[in-house]
């Protein structure tokens, strides 16, 4: 998972100079944007997992979850780049046989990966004895930071049945730069990533921040109605921020 960090993290850069060699857009917005935000998301995805699973003792389940893992993303991403290309969407395009199968094959390897993760968060609960100089709250973050990752992984599956990411009008609405959540709409990505990137907030919060364990936890309910506030405000249709000309 190191080196596939490194390999992602590459490809996020070359995506990065891609945009500034084509005009073809997707949904309004530069063709090559989007495999750029998920090539850096998915090397912070493997450079974070990486970290936390060399405190398990059950070596050979993380070493198959490695290559679940990369194999998942290194399919994902050969049909995201391909698309985008191409000047097509990859999620949500059901538009000839092809497309809709490569979007169904998406949708299969990133359910068999976020399950996995989620038997990698079974493994961190049920080992009970860690490296001593751990904080608590350090553990107890990469416990729920897995269990949220995994809650808002398949809210992905939600936005996949609807087709659709936005609430109150079609994809392609105006949005914020670079993460391009809609400035006018409801938006279910932004749920989505504030969920997901629990992964990496508890476990930093716990370890510098709030070290007991019990904090943690608290910590963690806050986050997690925070982050259904978010989702609640996506549902109804409204923006992040609303923004008015």
């Amino acid at each position: 998972m190191y080196y596939a960090g490194w390999g992602f993290f590459i490809a996020g850069i070359v995506s990065f100079l891609l945009i500034n060699t084509t005009q073809t857009r997707v949904l309004g917005i530069n063709s090559w944007i989007k495999p750029m935000k998920f090539y850096i998301s998915i090397g912070i995805l493997c450079w974070t997992m990486a970290w936390y699973m060399v405190y398990l003792r059950k070596q050979k389940a993380v070493k198959r979850y490695s290559w679940v893992l990369v194999m998942a993303m290194i399919i994902e991403m050969l049909i995201i780049t391909w698309q985008a290309a191409n000047g097509r969407m990859s999620h949500f395009n059901v538009s000839t046989p092809l497309y809709g199968a490569l979007f169904s094959v998406m949708g299969i390897v990133i359910s068999i990966f976020t399950l996995w993760t989620g038997y990698i968060g079974y493994l961190f609960i049920k080992q009970k004895e860690f490296p001593p100089f751990l904080p608590a709250g350090y553990i107890t973050g990469i416990r729920i930071g897995i269990l949220f990752f995994v809650v808002f992984a398949f809210e992905g599956g939600w936005m996949a049945a609807r087709l659709s990411h936005t609430v109150g009008a079609a994809d392609g609405s105006w949005g914020w730069p670079f993460l391009n959540w809609s400035r006018q709409y409801g938006d279910l990505r932004v749920a989505h990533f504030f969920g997901m990137h629990a992964l990496q907030l508890l476990p930093l919060a716990g370890y510098f921040i709030f070290r007991g364990k019990g904090q943690v936890i608290w910590l963690a309910v806050a986050y997690f109605v925070f982050v259904l506030l978010l989702l609640w405000q996506a549902i109804s249709g409204q923006p992040l921020i609303p923004y008015s000309e």
